[in-house]
């Protein structure tokens, strides 16, 4: 499912319009049209309840004005508050606009914050609101009298529905834009923009539909939008059945390096992980004095005792025996729980300039990683990192701020700068990949803020590249069947309370359903 920006959705629109002939004004008319039966659909009884449309002078004004016009056609009072003079709304939103008036609907000019005062009464006598105030090119802060009527609706508490995107969010980034209306329902037209599912902006979005206008197949093909809803039913078809005469040699097996002193859990994770999305073998490599602590933890995973520092930690020493046991392996995770300090450096940069194997990196990792991101340019093997947030900002040399502003711009930017796959966690994951196309993942809850759940995540992905997948692949299936199963367990637990582990251990049966389902 594509997921568009503001730019590649006015290029759809305007090559429908002026290479295949569909007039400006019938997409505007498809779109009140579909709104329309959208807001019957989620708001009952609208014939005997009060219906006000905030509606400004562009073409999402114009959508507001066609919803108008069909809510008068089956008997709603319906009144038009319009942030402008009449006589300035011009083309398609013009000649809608001047079908209202044979209709009895009420038209409210407010030209400024003294004309929204005088109309608050009225405005608060509204039960439902449409807003079609600002559409999808806003990328600065709503100012003056604009923003204290989105404040105003939204303080009145009433159901909204928005007309494309609530005013006042960036449809590119999901960022509110100084104010932003917090919606019931918004119809979006033509495709999903990809601001509606990154946060803040799906809060602000509440139930999403997506209205078919009238774009040819064609046009959006040719547009050709880089960004993807992760869903099951387009994995699916990756998996494939495993062929009958398969076994623990040849479906993957994958080395994991992790754990110091007090983080024995995340190396044991990682390796558990990894068994569970299917890898035939794993072999863990910790230090060799925490291996007698690990071992009861992953009975099924066979450990490596690695040469270590005086306090316990892997550095470059390890180096001869990894590069060892490296042979015959499909996947190298590397970065749980191994800890910052120079030694553990010299380790992954010394793999990362020798490795002929894909690599996944995480957690300390990441962190070592901002010392010198630009030695990934040099790596000849896929790698995928997984950093949260503030992984992501330490890497960048930014703030965590910065990165939640715009998630997908800074995955996309250092995925396609460092030839490398990235896994940004958190609300709506964005996974990132070199050649600039971006999946946001549909999955997940808050009850995954708790620890272990990126060990976890790193796991998967390394067992699904050990057992032959794509890289982009394994990243999105990890990703998308690690919030499936986070979702079952927040459906028949809970909000929260569930652990990692009790994530990890539901993923055999996320993937028999993602095989037999296809699941969404």
């Amino acid at each position: 499912m594509y997921l568009v920006t503001a730019e590649e959705m006015r290029e759809m629109d305007r090559r429908t319009i002026e290479s295949f002939g569909v007039p400006g004004r019938v997409l505007m008319e498809n779109a009140g049209l579909g709104a329309t039966r959208v807001m019957q659909s989620h708001f009952s009884g609208l014939a005997s309840r009060r219906v006000g449309v905030l509606a400004g002078r562009g073409n999402n004004g114009g959508d507001g004005f066609v919803m108008a016009r069909y809510l008068a056609f089956h008997g709603v009072k319906v009144t038009v508050f319009l942030l402008s003079k009449m006589k300035r709304v011009t083309g398609d939103a013009g000649a809608n606009l001047a079908l209202l008036a044979p209709l009895g609907v009420t038209v409210v000019e407010i030209e400024d914050s003294a004309g929204l005062k005088r109309k608050k009464p009225a405005m608060r006598r509204q039960e439902i609101w449409v807003d079609a105030l600002l559409g999808t090119g806003l990328n600065a802060d709503v100012r003056g009298y604009y923003r204290e009527a989105i404040d105003l609706i939204n303080r009145l508490q009433k159901p909204v529905l928005s007309v494309d995107v609530p005013s006042g969010l960036n449809a590119d980034t999901g960022q509110v834009c100084g104010t932003c209306i917090r919606a019931r329902v918004t119809a979006t037209f033509g495709f999903a923009k990809l601001g509606l599912k990154v946060f803040p902006g799906a809060e602000h979005c509440g139930n999403l539909e997506v209205i078919d206008i009238g774009i040819p197949p064609f046009i959006a093909e040719a547009v050709n939008p880089r960004q993807f809803l992760l869903t099951g039913r387009a994995l699916r078809a990756g998996l494939g059945d495993r062929a009958k005469e398969a076994h623990k040699g040849t479906t993957g097996h994958v080395l994991v390096l992790a754990g110091s002193p007090g983080k024995t859990g995340a190396a044991a994770m990682t390796a558990m992980a990894a068994l569970r999305a299917g890898a035939g073998l794993v072999s863990l490599g910790v230090p060799e004095s925490l291996n007698p602590v690990v071992e009861p933890q992953v009975t099924e995973v066979m450990t490596i005792p690695l040469p270590e520092t005086d306090n316990h930690r892997l550095d470059a020493s390890a180096m001869a025996m990894v590069r060892e046991h490296l042979d015959g392996k499909s996947c190298l995770a590397i970065g749980p729980g191994i800890g910052t300090g120079a030694g553990a450096g010299r380790l992954l940069f010394s793999l990362l300039k020798q490795a002929r194997v894909p690599l996944v990196i995480d957690a300390d990792g990441i962190n070592l990683l901002a010392d010198d991101a630009q030695a990934l340019k040099k790596v000849r093997v896929p790698v995928i990192i997984t950093p949260h947030p503030g992984e992501m900002a330490r890497l960048l040399h930014t703030t965590p701020k910065h990165i939640q502003q715009d998630r997908v711009g800074c995955s996309r930017d250092f995925a396609r700068t460092c030839g490398v796959h990235v896994v940004l966690k958190g609300a709506a994951t964005v996974i990132a990949h070199p050649d600039g196309s971006v999946h946001v993942n549909s999955t997940g809850n808050s009850g995954m803020a708790s620890g272990g759940m990126g060990d976890v995540l790193t796991g998967l992905i390394a067992g699904f590249i050990g057992q032959g997948h794509p890289a982009e692949r394994a990243a999105n299936l990890g990703v998308y069947l690690h919030g499936r199963a986070a979702d079952h367990l927040f459906e028949g637990r809970g909000p929260f309370g569930f652990l990692a582990t009790e994530v990890m251990d539901r993923i055999p049966e996320e993937i028999n359903l993602l095989m037999k389902n296809g699941t969404v």
